[in-house]
């Protein structure tokens, strides 16, 4: 069993426009069986937009990552902000189009995304640390945009991976029940959603990761 506190970052509630909440759930009771303690952490800002995950469409409301985020961790959460490094063992990032929107602004602009500055430097302090950064699904992009490296996966799609490349990252191709070690940069990426797969080989994904991100922290 693991005695590790693992910062995980979310960017709201939803998969359209906040963390997937299939991936985030997983994360942390992949988290839990390990024993390791999972802090959630979020940028205390607005949306860039909120969709109606009902109709399929953006509506006209506004939400606050850090109070979305709140739903999955049922309860308070750390603002992004507040995050010292130190305290922490290792960074694990969930998917969902939020973290394409609210962390970075890839689903936006691909290679061109620009990134929230809270979220860089966390990412960054992580990798200036040692410590090892966890990311499924989209997410990579949100690293490699942080980090302008790094061997990460995001499944097999080609435009994707494309623009991880044009950000400076490598992309390895891998099936959704498969992770992408960087022992380098101490990566470690799965696809997740970004595969039409069923939820029990998404989790067995996640779950690696999970695994792979705890154990890299020694």
């Amino acid at each position: 069993m693991s005695n590790k506190n693992v910062l995980v970052l979310l960017s709201g509630c939803g998969v359209f426009d906040g963390s997937e909440i299939h991936e985030s759930v997983i994360t942390l009771l992949a988290l839990s069986k390990l024993g390791a303690k999972a802090t959630v952490t979020a940028p205390n800002k607005d949306q860039a937009h909120v969709v109606d995950h009902n109709a399929g469409a953006p509506s006209e409301e506004t939400r606050n990552v850090l109070v979305e985020s709140a739903r999955i961790a049922r309860g308070p959460v750390l603002a992004l902000n507040e995050v010292n490094v130190g305290d922490f063992d290792a960074l694990f990032l969930p998917g969902g189009f939020g973290a394409a929107k609210n962390l970075n602004t890839f689903a936006f602009d691909g290679a061109d995304c620009s990134i929230d500055a809270d979220v860089e430097k966390v990412i960054q302090g992580f990798h200036a640390a040692g410590k090892p950064i966890g990311a499924i699904c989209i997410a990579p992009t949100v690293v490699v945009r942080a980090l302008g490296k790094g061997i990460v996966t995001i499944g097999s799609d080609p435009d994707t991976a494309s623009a991880i490349e044009s950000m400076g990252g490598h992309h390895m191709t891998c099936a959704v029940t498969e992770t992408a070690i960087d022992p380098e940069n101490k990566l470690v990426t799965a696809p997740a959603y970004m595969c039409d797969a069923s939820l029990a080989d998404i989790a067995t994904g996640i779950e690696k990761a999970v695994t792979a991100t705890v154990e890299l922290a020694g």
